[in-house]
């Protein structure tokens, strides 16, 4: 029984693999269940059994997606009260993110008009956890007096998401023209959101003032 359940629940994840492969690579109408199966080395029948129609797979790649959201959330270094450096490690976490799931990013973008409720889902609710936490940190921040009370934090906190979620379409498309690293990206991405939110000097909270380019 034990091999029965652990066999199920390996055909399900390589269901859920494939199914995120093909919504990545077809879009969201293009994907077939038969392409599905084809990819996960199943028949049809056998995926029906686990989901009955595409939609019920899309909606297990978006848990799937949410699920390692939270795992990565858990793993994550505790904050340091830094502005700087805990900024920083969240981007680098967040840049990481998305890096993992950039083809079914690029999907859900381009479908968001056809698609908006799953595009709503793949978009914003898979990093909707991570989001909140550093709305709460900043919070935490204003009380200290080390973050402005004069800014929207979520308001804030999507403007960096934004600024990172560019970066990494920028560099995607065009990575060898835009005359810098990824590196110097992210962290003119972390000066620039300090210096728009802290009430301290940048070099008081920890940041860098020059940041190297590539030559």
């Amino acid at each position: 029984m034990e091999n029965l359940a652990s066999r199920t629940a390996q055909t399900r994840a390589r269901l859920i693999k494939s199914a995120t492969k093909v919504f990545a690579t077809a879009g969201l109408t293009g994907a077939t269940t038969r392409e599905i199966a084809r990819v996960a080395a199943v028949n049809e029948v056998t995926l029906f059994r686990h989901f009955q129609n595409k939609e019920q797979l899309l909606a297990a790649v978006i848990t799937e997606a949410i699920a390692l959201q939270a795992q990565a959330l858990v793993h994550h270094d505790e904050w340091t009260q830094n502005l700087y450096i805990d900024l920083k490690n969240y981007a680098r976490l967040c840049n990481q993110m998305i890096e993992e799931h950039e083809d079914l990013i690029r999907t859900f973008i381009g479908e968001a008009k056809r698609h908006p409720h799953a595009a709503r889902l793949i978009l914003y609710e898979t990093d909707k956890s991570r989001r909140e936490q550093l709305v709460v940190y900043l919070q935490k921040s204003q009380e200290k007096g080390t973050v402005s009370l004069d800014i929207n934090l979520k308001a804030s906190v999507d403007s960096f998401t934004g600024m990172l979620l560019h970066g990494m379409l920028r560099f995607s498309d065009i990575p060898t023209t835009v005359g810098y690293s990824r590196e110097c990206y992210m962290e003119t991405c972390v000066n620039l959101f300090v210096r728009g939110i802290s009430t301290l000097p940048l070099k008081e909270v920890g940041g860098s003032v020059d940041v190297p380019v590539i030559r």
